[in-house]
């Protein structure tokens, strides 16, 4: 059912010579063999990218999108085959892996319709015989460095981005998730895209970031995963003056007030904590419940838990599928043991399951004290630390403590309530009584240590465009 995997570049499907292993994390064993770019060959893909751009800058916004559209019909057409290779190397369950193809078609869909509204303006002369306007002009080859948790998604809105704007891309997904991204390479060579435009390569991480931006060629940089990795290649960036999208990590507070739908908050929550096995950048993951409710809470966040079957992604019956591999594995034992230890109650899971794969049971522990390790760091799993508040000023002070600010999420029926929390937290993005936060047409991007600039809407596209002012007489 796995597909052959290659290199892509300036057209081609190349097959390499150094390769590695993609593991099936629900099983632990291979599914097939990666190619890893050589210098040499990512050379060829840097001057692909930069002869190809000199020709698709100039492409009409109204081509482009044919290009985009058709790209997404051919997506969706595809969808349970894509759906089922991204469940295979990523593990998350097929009704998931489905729904995020399809998102990934959606934002093809939306910067296919967008680039037709890349507007410049005019600006009233002093002198009436000079025209004074600004264009919006394509920044140029970009390099584009997608992770593993969403190997649709996330591939998608740099590429279709980048594309919409009149760049041209070079891809590299994550050597974890290789055969999803593709998928999409395929689906925009059938649509139509000029050979060169878009090119995936895979290899060692850094030696293939040190060498691409390096690049006199790539004149832009979008990242999405650790702060880490982000902050090192936006040095990296920084020594050719090169514009940078960061999508770094997250620790999403989620605030329930004592006034909320205790229930309901309960059960959003936990479909999103566990969605993906919590290896979500926005997933909801330090809790804090009004002391007055957190008993409700819990009783309800805990039988929403108990009541996944966690499985095998590609099993009908499976609702959370594996976290992503054995590092992964290690980092809950530790968050969970640091927990308990620390004082935090355990309330149900905490065990590695199965006698192969990566399983990890979704797990919820409360009254975390705030030195505990996971409420400082991502867990990036199945794992939901609660903790009680008294009040609000007390609650912002907690929520903002840390250097992260992705996503948060707040629980209340006061208007007063939801206006003072999504006012005072800081995130870049906020979801009241609801978490569904990320669309196609929507800005996706966090402030201080969780990243900067945005991707999606039109500041996703604005991201890949850069302005001229012309004066003329």
């Amino acid at each position: 059912m796995y597909r052959d995997l290659k290199l892509y570049i300036d057209g081609e499907w190349i097959e390499g010579s150094d390769t590695i292993d993609v593991i099936n994390p629900a099983i632990g064993e291979s599914l097939g063999k990666l190619p890893l770019a050589t210098p040499a060959e990512l050379d060829l893909a840097l001057q692909s990218a930069s002869t190809a751009f000199a020709t698709w800058r100039t492409v009409s916004p109204v081509e482009r999108g044919r290009v985009l559209r058709r790209a997404a019909d051919l997506i969706r057409e595809r969808v349970d085959r894509i759906a089922s290779l991204l469940t295979l190397e990523q593990g998350k369950v097929l009704a998931e892996a489905r729904s995020e193809v399809l998102a990934s078609a959606e934002i093809f869909d939306w910067f296919a319709e967008e680039c037709r509204r890349s507007y410049g303006r005019v600006i009233p002369s002093r002198d009436a015989r000079t025209r004074q306007f600004v264009v919006l002009e394509p920044v140029g080859p970009v390099a584009a460095f997608s992770p593993w948790n969403f190997p649709a998604v996330a591939p998608a809105r740099k590429v279709a981005a980048a594309l919409a704007a009149g760049c041209s891309c070079i891809l590299k997904p994550s050597e974890e998730t290789p055969a999803t991204a593709l998928e999409l390479a395929l689906a925009l060579e059938d649509a139509g895209l000029p050979k060169g435009t878009l090119n995936v390569v895979f290899g060692v991480p850094d030696i293939v970031s040190r060498h691409l931006i390096a690049s006199e060629i790539i004149r832009k940089v979008s990242f999405t995963g650790s702060v880490g990795i982000g902050k090192h290649l936006a040095r990296l960036a920084a020594d050719g003056l090169k514009r940078v999208t960061l999508e770094l990590g997250g620790h999403a507070p989620v605030v329930v007030c004592a006034d909320a739908d205790v229930e309901q908050a309960a059960r959003l929550t936990a479909a999103a904590k566990f969605r993906n096995a919590g290896q979500v950048c926005i997933s909801p993951s330090r809790f804090f419940v009004h002391q007055d409710v957190q008993e409700r809470f819990l009783d309800a966040f805990v039988g929403a838990a108990r009541d996944l079957k966690t499985g095998d992604g590609m099993a009908g019956d499976s609702t959370m599928g594996p976290v992503a591999n054995e590092r992964r594995l290690s980092a809950m034992n530790t968050f969970l043991e640091d927990a308990v230890e620390k004082g935090g109650i355990l309330q149900c899971g905490g065990q590695h399951t199965g006698n192969r794969g990566f399983f990890f049971e979704p797990t919820v522990i409360s009254d975390v004290p705030g030195d505990a390790l996971i409420m400082n760091n991502e867990p990036f799993g199945p794992i939901a630390p609660v903790a009680p508040f008294a009040d609000l000023d007390e609650l912002l002070s907690r929520a903002n403590g840390l250097k992260y600010g992705l996503a948060a999420y707040v629980f209340t029926q006061s208007t007063a309530s939801a206006t003072r929390l999504s006012n005072g937290i800081e995130a870049g993005m906020i979801g009241v009584n609801h978490l569904a936060i990320s669309h196609a047409e929507t800005p996706f991007g966090g402030v201080r240590d969780s990243g900067m600039g945005h991707e999606g809407g039109i500041e996703g596209l604005e991201a890949y465009m850069q302005r001229k002012f012309i004066s003329q007489i």
